[in-house]
């Protein structure tokens, strides 16, 4: 899995500040230098007053500035299963991959059974894995190598067959049918602020399902690069408060 920042605004901390400030002042803040918006904000340098300010909106719930700055995100190598957790956001922006118009027909089905084009749950390889709805693994060492023998032969299996169909004339959008939900899918997705810490807050959290973590740690890290005021906030206050942001 690769999560890579596509496109993000500028300055989108200040933009946050802005449309902030804006609500409070009588003066027209596109003509307003920046200095002059956060005067009355506490700190001493702008550093410190957009921690301030930052601080005070989350605290107080104003999360309406934090809808004006966006990011657009490239998701590589998630399962179909993932894709289907998160296109549930509504309010983020998708455009997925096709498996009617791009055909996996050059794929080796040996490679598949070594993770090329589905996804591999650690379940499948680590006998110890405990997932959600488990209280221990418990699993001998015999249905562990028999668990993931399994695996790796259904999904090889699949794309097999999958190819075998392309092979007999059935179109790409009808052959993928066969295809397991672990099947790798490609993702561009747009989101703002708010929607980010959201997302953050269901699908970061401990009982969410550990692919979907991996990738929103992931977007997180980026987030933290693009606007570190505001995500060391949310990390050191707010992460795990579910649905306080939702839109």
């Amino acid at each position: 899995m690769e999560v890579t920042l596509l496109e993000a605004t500028s300055e989108p901390e200040r933009l946050v500040c802005q449309a902030a400030r804006n609500d409070y002042m009588s003066e027209f803040v596109a003509d307003t230098p920046f200095e002059e918006v956060m005067a009355d904000v506490d700190g001493d340098t702008p550093r410190e007053r957009t921690e301030t300010l930052i601080a005070q909106l989350m605290d107080h719930g104003h999360f309406g500035p934090f809808e004006h700055p966006q990011a657009t995100f490239a998701v590589e190598g998630v399962s179909r299963s993932c894709m289907a957790q998160l296109t549930r956001h509504r309010h983020v922006s998708f455009d997925v991959q096709s498996m009617r118009y791009v055909a996996f027909d050059d794929v080796d089905p040996a490679d598949v059974r070594e993770g090329a084009m589905v996804v591999v749950p650690p379940s499948a390889t680590d006998p110890d894995w405990v997932g959600r709805n488990q209280r221990t693994a418990d699993v001998d060492e015999a249905d562990a190598q028999r668990r993931e023998e399994l695996f790796r032969e259904t999904v090889a299996d699949a794309v097999e067959s999958y190819q075998e169909l392309l092979d007999l004339g059935m179109p790409p959008e009808d052959a993928r049918f066969v295809l397991p939900i672990g099947t790798k899918v490609n993702i561009v997705m747009s989101m703002n602020v708010r929607m980010l810490m959201h997302v953050a807050d269901m699908r970061a959290a401990a009982d969410a399902q550990w692919e979907i973590r991996e990738m929103t740690e992931k977007l997180l890290d980026l987030a933290a690069e693009w606007c570190p005021v505001t995500f060391d906030y949310y990390e050191r206050e707010m992460k795990g408060r579910k649905n306080r942001l939702a839109p």
